[in-house]
């Protein structure tokens, strides 16, 4: 089963897209930001790391290049409503994939299934 650290602090939003991945079939842990997330990319093994770019403490980005240290088999992608901030993450992420707000929750699951090379499936 596809594992997924889901980094998000808007709370809302966090138990949506939770929610949403989890009736997809994949695993999820769920954060509020990415100094929590940290020590389980450190200890535990997830496939894809799924994170807002602007949080406190440790942004998206932050978050990313340390996955990229501690974890790096683990995917990335970001999820933002920030045009500005999708043009910096571009740049020092440019491995990640991008997904912009507003989305519906069907783009997701359909973006995560082409991360990992995945018949598409999203009935959401």
């Amino acid at each position: 089963m596809i594992r997924i650290l889901l980094a998000e602090d808007e709370e809302a939003m966090r138990s949506y897209l939770a929610r949403a991945l989890e009736n997809a079939g994949y695993q999820v842990v769920a954060v509020d930001r990415g100094t929590e997330a940290l020590p389980y990319l450190e200890n535990e093994h997830f496939d894809l790391l799924l994170s807002d770019i602007v949080m406190p403490e440790m942004d998206g980005i932050e978050l990313a290049q340390r996955c990229a240290e501690v974890s790096p088999e683990t995917k990335v992608m970001f999820i933002t409503g920030f045009a500005a901030v999708t043009l910096k993450a571009s740049r020092e992420a440019p491995q990640a994939k991008i997904l912009s707000k507003p989305f519906h929750l069907k783009d997701l699951v359909l973006e995560v299934e082409r991360v990992f090379g995945l018949p598409s499936s999203a009935r959401i």
